[in-house]
């Protein structure tokens, strides 16, 4: 026996600020995607042909000029398609691979051209000749719902209280609507997929996809064979944000057709503007709203209904929306409430999953009700916010009737308002606009409150894989992927944590459907809390046998065996975990285990409309200050501040990076990133060139971010942590408050300023212009 003493700690432990896995491969170019990979002898290259109508019927096709292009090998068509010519993720049936008879939305694909190189490809695809039959197309929701456009999944109904009742009680009645934008999701490696067929049914897809089983399921279908013969790998996206959960498939579809019809492999990248063109957005909302509140302020009832522009096919608008619902109380008790969503079909690309999944907009729609009675009282926003603020009896109710147990948001903000000095700050910026003509400042401090798990109740499920190999080495596999935010980082340090060994121990291998089946997306927040116990589980079931074998072997009971830095302790003596797994192995002891996870207490009766869709709540909050030139409506971020929940953070440091990252997101989706289509249905804002995204110069001149180290999560998480991924996005809508306060400075801040998202410059400009001759 090798007797040992201790070190203080193993290396990269949880709750340690350790660096990105890969963090040093990407800032030299070292780290390998998809289309870094060395491509197999005979790789053929796919291009898509896209539909130039919004809505029309194909009347006809020409495929000459296509197929006598230089290195074309052929054309695939739906006719090729051996399975099913869809790629719906709702089961809807109702978004095919390829357009056969009809299109409906500029940009739908209709066939796919291979080729021996992708250049070939590419220029072959804008030489067919399509006849088409132009259709009535509308490209907005409103126009949609004039035009009585179908739904593209039932609504959902939230409703508690007595609507009729709360407003005949009101002192106050407000009615109101805003239109908020949506966000392409810019990610800097777009969508593609790489094909290599096998014998027999066989398919080996490499694939930027956020969800590797929908991906494998899907691709099965349209080949028509069994999940079992299709194998998805992830090692790592460069960068997804929900637009690669279910528009991935397509692409991974259409190299898995070709695959197998040429016996090739086949890869599949388009480019940026096609990319834009054809996949998904965030969906943009129009909220109509009526509210009641008294004269203090505090809400009395609250009726709304949120429109979606969901595009041409059900996809995920029916979740979006309904979470759209669940975030329009943010942290504020209604009284009496009915919520209700339109998901609206129209003449554009299917909308999808975005960070956040339609809670942001909800919680937009939620800070302008609590706007508009500010505004309308002349008090600060933030008065109305706290006294609206879940807390007390009987006010802890939600519209889909959860109870708010760990509510913290009260803390939270009575700490950024000290750290930040709100109060002395906002004084100033009032004095200045007294006395500024020209430029004009803001500041606002909002609240999140954002719920954790996937409302479809059977994601919330994680599986991993663990293998203690015989020189102690240790190789983690589970069901996340990882798009940059850190996942394989953060389960690694669990699993380390848990055998109490050094970090650089823990190798992290691709994800894969050949070694985790039936995995969720990695979405909705819940990468690490999923996949971390997954994982944990995993490595306490192989340190279950570990502790009986060694208690065995030194004559101890297993109560006396201890996992301690890099040794084992067994009773008095330490052994090194190396020599301990030798021995083991020498023993016959299992190292490998699948571990499982499931989160508890949660459930959701869409149809009545309650439930407990989450397991917890994270919170945060953001103050912001701007500066505005009224006479052009250019604005800049003077300041920001930051507070936010993770609980006890597994990595400080990645999650630090979330939140920032997070934040100049979503600022950018509230003020810059537009969407524009033009009258014939087509996306103009396709391109670098034409859709602006935040710059580093963007970011606010101050930026201050801080975690809520005391936070402790209440449920038995990865170690009591918070998600991270989604709640920080919201707090850019403190930008969004803080432009609406500068603007309504023009008008004494008594007139709702009613800023549109995004608010460009143009929009600001307009709002100001507004309120001025309200006041005149």
């Amino acid at each position: 026996m090798n007797v040992m003493q201790p070190i203080h700690r193993i290396r990269g432990a949880v709750h340690d600020k350790e660096r990105h896995e890969s963090g040093h491969k990407h800032v030299t170019g070292t780290a390998e995607y998809i289309d870094d990979m060395p491509e197999p002898a005979g790789t053929l290259h796919a291009y898509l042909g896209l539909s130039q109508r919004a809505h029309a019927e194909i009347v006809s096709i020409d495929f000459d000029a296509v197929t006598a292009s230089a290195g074309v090998v052929g054309i695939l068509t739906a006719s090729d398609i051996p399975g099913e010519n869809d790629v719906s993720p709702a089961h809807k049936h109702d978004d095919p691979v390829f357009a056969t008879k009809l299109v409906e939305f500029h940009g739908q694909p209709i066939f796919g051209v291979i080729a021996e190189s992708r250049e070939e490809a590419r220029r072959a695809a804008a030489k067919v000749k399509i006849e088409y039959r132009d259709l009535p197309h509308v490209t907005d929701v409103l126009e949609a719902t004039a035009a009585n456009y179908p739904l593209v999944i039932d609504p959902l109904k939230l409703e508690r209280g007595d609507i009729a009742d709360g407003f005949a009680k009101a002192k106050h009645v407000v009615e109101g609507e805003m239109r908020i934008g949506g966000q392409d999701h810019f990610y800097l490696e777009g969508h593609i997929s790489l094909a290599i067929p096998g014998e027999d049914e066989e398919v080996t897809l490499y694939a930027s996809t956020q969800h590797p089983s929908e991906t494998q399921h899907m691709v099965g279908q349209v080949l028509g064979v069994p999940s079992h013969a299709i194998t998805v790998n992830v090692r790592r996206m460069g960068g997804a944000f929900g637009g690669k959960e279910t528009q991935a498939n397509l692409f991974a579809a259409v190299a898995a057709v070709a695959a197998k019809k040429y016996g090739r492999a086949i890869k599949i990248r388009p480019d940026r503007d096609d990319d834009m063109v054809a996949t998904g957005k965030r969906h943009d909302f129009h909220v109509d709203y009526k509210l009641g509140f008294d004269d203090e302020g505090r809400i009395d009832a609250v009726d709304a209904v949120f429109a979606a522009r969901c595009g041409f096919s059900a996809d995920l608008s029916g979740p979006v929306t309904d979470r759209a619902l669940f975030h329009a109380d943010n942290c504020y008790f209604y009284p009496n409430v009915r919520l209700r969503s339109r998901p609206v079909k129209t003449n554009t690309v299917s909308n999808t999953a975005f960070r956040g999944f339609g809670g942001p907009q909800g919680m937009v729609g939620g800070e302008r009700f609590i706007e508009d009675i500010a505004y309308k009282l002349g008090k600060d926003p933030l008065d109305i916010r706290k006294l609206n603020f879940y807390g007390g009896e009987g006010r802890n109710l939600t519209p889909y009737h959860q109870t708010v147990e760990d509510n913290i948001i009260g803390r939270i903000i009575e700490e950024l308002e000290q750290s930040a000095d709100y109060a002395a700050r906002r004084k100033e910026v009032i004095a200045f606009n007294e006395k500024s003509s020209v430029i004009r400042r803001g500041i606002a401090l909002t609240p999140v409150k954002f719920g954790i798990s996937f409302t479809k109740t059977e994601y919330n499920q994680a599986g991993a894989l663990v293998h203690v190999y015989a020189d102690g080495s240790i190789q983690l596999n589970h069901g996340g992927t990882e798009m940059g935010q850190g996942l394989y980082t953060k389960v690694a340090q669990v699993v380390a944590d848990e055998f109490q060994v050094d970090l650089e121990r823990i190798r992290v291998t691709a994800t894969s459907t050949g070694k985790v089946p039936n995995t969720s997306a990695t979405a909705a927040s819940s990468g690490s809390d999923l996949n971390g116990m997954a994982a944990a589980n995993a490595a306490q079931q192989i340190k279950a046998r570990l502790v009986a074998f060694a208690a065995e072997k030194f004559g101890v009971s297993e109560s006396d065996i201890a996992f301690e830095p890099n040794t084992v302790r067994a009773g008095h003596e330490r052994i090194a975990f190396n020599d301990l797994i030798k021995a083991a192995y020498g023993a016959r002891i299992q190292l490998s285990a699948a571990g499982f996870y499931k989160t508890p207490k949660i459930h959701w009766n869409r149809a009545e409309g309650r439930g407990r869709p989450f397991f917890y709540y994270a919170y945060g909050a953001s103050c912001s200050e701007v500066s505005v030139d009224t006479l052009t409506g250019e604005y800049q971020i003077d300041r920001t501040d930051i507070l936010h929940d993770v609980g006890r953070s597994l990595n400080p440091a990645l999650d630090i990076g979330q939140v920032e990252g997070a934040f100049v997101q979503g600022m950018g989706w509230l003020t810059m990133e537009e969407l524009w289509w033009d009258a014939k249905g087509r996306l103009r804002t396709h391109a670098p060139s034409t859709y602006k995204i935040p710059l580093a110069s963007d970011r606010p001149r101050i930026f201050n971010v801080r975690l809520a180290e005391w936070s402790v999560n209440r449920e038995d998480t990865i170690r009591r942590s918070k998600a991270v991924g989604e709640p920080p996005f919201m707090l850019g809508i403190s930008v969004l408050e803080a432009l609406s306060m500068a603007a309504a400075s023009v008008a004494s801040y008594r007139v709702p300023p009613r800023i549109d998202a995004p608010a460009t410059p143009e929009r600001v400009l307009m709002a100001i212009e507004r309120l001025r001759a309200a006041k005149g």
